[in-house]
């Protein structure tokens, strides 16, 4: 049965951060589709423009006057036409005219209203009625940089990844206790932490980064044995937000150091074999391809992922590729506008032996579907925090989407070199 296009609605809404973001409902013949926008705190050069100038009131009435034009009477099911009609209506390499959250909002809308119009889930939609594997749960405890205010690490985001879980269920349990074991453990390292959290729902404290990759160790090491499963630790570095490209160092502003490329190279490092990091992302500005190779070379039973590197650009990652420049990559659709694009980034990530690790961003909203998108696209690892309200509604579907499969659910394999 076909699944015609009848309307396509746009408007504003808000996200955690209380900005302006777009949603987009997608009307067809039997089926329907509401997706909203992210928006990311620290952002690639890379990634296509969010929003055309006049913003979201701009990118509202592009919908309704351009787009909406051009997709009704389109049928939903055949996505890479829907993508194919969105990239000729902007008709720029970065979606600077209709943006690319609204092309994000409108393809994934239409993909929804697809899956719904046939009665099936939208991972069953894109991925198979065969699809059975859940992704582990990678979420931020402890957040610094650009994702806290006042005196905080200069590492952005300490992560915790349950990846010995053997339920979904499980593993998300795990994160949540490992949340709480920080809480009472920073209580005792900072005598004035007041339980303050950023964005992501993670602990802001008082802390340099020694200290709270001493915390996370203890917490992950608590709650695994009380799991009797392996709690790993993640960084997301965010190096080019530490990058002073004039001086050509790593500005620790917390810390009073300076690193230059070999020093970064070194510490991210020992860092790494200390704390038997399981993942490590971004530890290296955008371009610095060669830095994130020889890391990528020197670690082992780490993953070295990029996602500013990236920008779930295809093209970028096939340089990545081509100079071996780490094994994961972030996959962040809005980055790259259209779940065509995504998905090509995906499919070039695995066969070239990168796993593609799906994630929110730091400014979301309570949509849901991307807990469907790895599910669908086999992505191992779900970067979707841990306990605040609009990462919490991706962690709970993916705890509905295990309770649907029943006995078929299985924890996706995860090798972490």
């Amino acid at each position: 049965m076909s699944t015609v296009i009848e309307d396509v609605i746009a408007r504003k809404i808000f996200n955690c951060r209380g900005e302006e973001t777009i949603e987009v409902d997608v009307i067809a013949t039997s089926g329907f589709g509401r997706i909203s926008a992210p928006a990311g705190k620290s952002r690639g050069k890379a990634e296509v423009t969010y929003y055309p100038e006049g913003g979201v009131d701009e990118a509202v009435r592009k919908v309704e006057e351009s787009i909406a034009p051009e997709l009704v009477g389109l049928n939903a099911d055949f996505q890479e036409e829907i993508d194919k009609t969105l990239h000729e209506v902007d008709g720029s390499k970065d979606f600077k005219v209709i943006g690319g959250n609204t092309a994000f909002a409108v393809s994934l809308a239409c993909a929804e209203a697809a899956a719904n119009s046939c009665g099936s889930l939208l991972f069953q939609f894109l991925g198979g009625r065969v699809v059975h594997e859940l992704p582990y749960p990678l979420g931020n405890v402890i957040s610094g940089g650009q994702h806290a205010q006042g005196k905080s690490p200069d590492i952005q985001e300490f992560l915790s990844l349950p990846h010995g879980a053997e339920s979904f269920s499980e593993a998300a349990t795990a994160n949540i206790q490992v949340h709480g074991e920080v809480e009472s453990l920073l209580e005792k390292k900072d005598k004035l932490f007041g339980a303050g959290r950023s964005d992501e729902g993670a602990w802001v404290a008082n802390i340099e980064n020694a200290d709270a990759l001493e915390v996370l160790s203890e917490a992950c090491e608590t709650v695994s044995s009380k799991m009797g499963f392996e709690c790993g630790i993640g960084l997301d570095v965010a190096g080019s937000s530490l990058w002073n490209g004039k001086e050509k160092t790593y500005d620790y502003k917390r810390e009073g150091k300076k690193r230059n490329s070999g020093d970064q190279l070194d510490f991210i490092a020992n860092l790494v074999k200390k704390y038997h990091l399981s993942y490590v992302e971004d530890p290296f500005h955008e371009e610095d391809y060669e830095s994130f190779a020889e890391l990528t070379r020197r670690v082992k039973n780490c993953l070295v992922c990029g996602d500013d590197l990236f920008t779930t650009n295809g093209e970028r990652l096939g340089m990545g590729i081509q100079k071996h420049a780490g094994n994961a990559v972030i996959i962040k659709v809005n980055q790259v506008g259209t779940l065509s694009d995504a998905w090509e980034t995906i499919e070039t990530a695995r066969r070239n032996g990168y796993v593609p690790v799906m994630s929110h961003r730091s400014g979301d909203t309570v949509d849901w579907h991307i807990a469907h998108l790895a599910v669908a696209f086999k992505c191992p690892i779900i970067k979707a925090g841990i306990v605040e309200g609009s990462r919490i509604a991706k962690i709970n579907e993916l705890i509905r989407i295990e309770d649907f499969l029943g006995d078929r659910a299985r924890m996706t394999t995860l090798q972490t070199a």
